[in-house]
């Protein structure tokens, strides 16, 4: 009986050792699960990023998604755990349209949105009635028409909020431009039929554009920064500090001095060393 009883107890004691540390395992995670779109944002997070994770202990697990909207959608659902691929006016943007409480943790390296040439290959090129293709999104459209702005070619109404501004609070069109709305994507396809197109700098790197054929970049609002984005319910975790630690690393920063050629990255103040 006393041998059966110190077994039983060596038993029970395995048992709750092993629940213990199977719980322990539980509430620290170390999968993360990031989803990705077609662009520069992934896989700067998936060449620079990732192998400071793993180097940390976690495994990074990706599900790649044809377009953003996809990659947020499963986000909110809890399929995933973090996307890298959108700046704070998209994000807002989606939350209000989806009900859904997604949160930016720290801005990230972000190409600017610039103009580039169509039948036409300088600013000053510009005439009356000229074609200008801009994104239909909500949030990437206002970015086109400050940018529309700064090259002087159209004046804003100055009482709206520049990351709300849509074509009808264009105040001053002296050129009488023809203002094309399309999906970003179709911009590039598009060149040939316009003379002008704005293009987030996530399209002009997958339609292998040269950066440095923009005619004019955007000066990029904090709205306009990229952001990690998890659920508001997982801001707090190890996983998700340990993101935004990947990115202030000295080991990112001295990986994106090689990626960085001609300027290339928009280095936020939250990464700026």
């Amino acid at each position: 009986m006393k041998k059966l009883f110190t077994i039983g107890t060596i038993g029970l004691v395995s048992t709750l050792l092993l629940t213990g540390c199977g719980s322990g395992d539980e509430t620290e995670n170390k999968e993360i699960r990031v989803g990705t779109s077609p662009g520069p944002y992934s896989e700067l997070f998936l060449d620079g990023i990732k192998p400071i994770l793993e180097e940390d202990g976690y495994t990074v697990k990706e599900t790649p998604f044809d377009a953003l909207l996809q990659a947020d959608v499963a986000l909110n659902d809890g399929d995933i755990d973090v996307n890298v691929d959108q700046h704070t006016a998209y994000l807002e943007n989606f939350n209000e349209n989806s009900d859904a409480n997604l949160v930016g943790l720290v801005s990230i390296p972000t190409v600017p949105a610039g103009i580039f040439g169509g039948r036409k290959d300088n600013l000053d090129a510009v005439e009356e009635g000229d074609v200008v293709a801009i994104p239909d999104d909500a949030s990437n459209a206002a970015r086109a028409l400050l940018l529309l702005e700064k090259a002087g070619w159209i004046t804003l109404d100055e009482n709206v909020d520049p990351i709300e501004a849509t074509s009808s609070n264009i105040a001053e069109n002296p050129l009488n431009l023809d203002i094309v709305e399309m999906n970003s994507a179709q911009i590039p396809r598009s060149l040939e039929d316009i003379d002008y197109g704005v293009i987030p700098g996530s399209i002009v790197y997958s339609a292998d554009i040269p950066a440095e054929d923009s005619l004019l970049s955007e000066d990029i609002l904090k709205e306009y920064e990229l952001v990690v984005t998890v659920d508001e319910e997982n801001a707090d975790t190890d996983w998700a500090k340990a993101i935004v630690d990947a990115y202030k690393s000295d080991e990112f920063a001295e990986f994106l001095k090689g990626e960085n050629e001609n300027n290339y990255w928009f280095i936020p103040a939250d990464l700026q060393q």
